[in-house]
């Protein structure tokens, strides 16, 4: 069966998250992705390339159409379970990279939207310095958060950053933790991922 996904006027990381939904679709074995951008169908190609799928693009009008087969054999599987399990993120700022904050704010807020899309991969999520706004009042991404902790990652702000911040009374997810159990997690990870 064939699924068609229209991702124009979709920013980054719908595109790629939306296809990805679709391709797990059991009863799917090709999807077609239109995207309106160079940059959405780069990206949907190297997912298709991960998954190590095949690929068909037309361009039209500036509009590209992506036509994805899905071989019974091909699924992810392999790459999913290398990731699932014991996989703790630890956030220390409240912007994405260095340089502009507007855009490491707007790139914070796609990463932690994407990291909603992939249930069951993240045990724990750390908010130290400036990452514990993120989990306090006033959060534009408190409804990511929240996703998260219901599919079961552990959401830890620091206590000593709260405090610093003055908003310890103002925790809207996860729990308030120390840096006795902060590097417990850590040390115990399977993989650290620190941003």
């Amino acid at each position: 069966m064939k699924k068609v996904i229209d991702a124009r006027g979709l920013s980054c990381p719908q595109p790629v998250v939306l296809t990805k939904k679709a391709l797990e679709g059991v009863e799917i074995n090709e999807v077609l992705t239109i995207v309106d951008n160079l940059t959405a169908l780069e990206n949907v190609s190297r997912m298709v390339k991960t998954l190590q799928l095949e690929s068909v693009v037309d361009e039209k009008e500036g509009e590209y159409y992506i036509n994805i087969f899905k071989d019974e054999g091909l699924q992810g599987k392999d790459e999913k379970e290398t990731l699932e399990g014991n996989t703790v993120i630890l956030i220390g700022s409240n912007v994405l990279g260095s340089g502009d904050d507007k855009l490491g704010a707007a790139l914070m807020k796609s990463f932690l939207y994407t990291l909603t899309q992939m249930e069951g991969e993240i045990k724990c999520a750390i908010f130290m310095n400036s990452g514990v706004l993120l989990t306090t009042a006033g959060s534009e991404l408190i409804e990511h958060l929240q996703v998260l902790a219901e599919q079961g990652t552990e959401i830890l702000s620091c206590g000593t950053c709260l405090d610093f911040y003055n908003v310890s009374n103002k925790l809207a997810v996860g729990t308030v933790t120390n840096m006795y159990t902060i590097t417990e997690k850590l040390l115990h990870a399977g993989r650290v991922l620190s941003f």
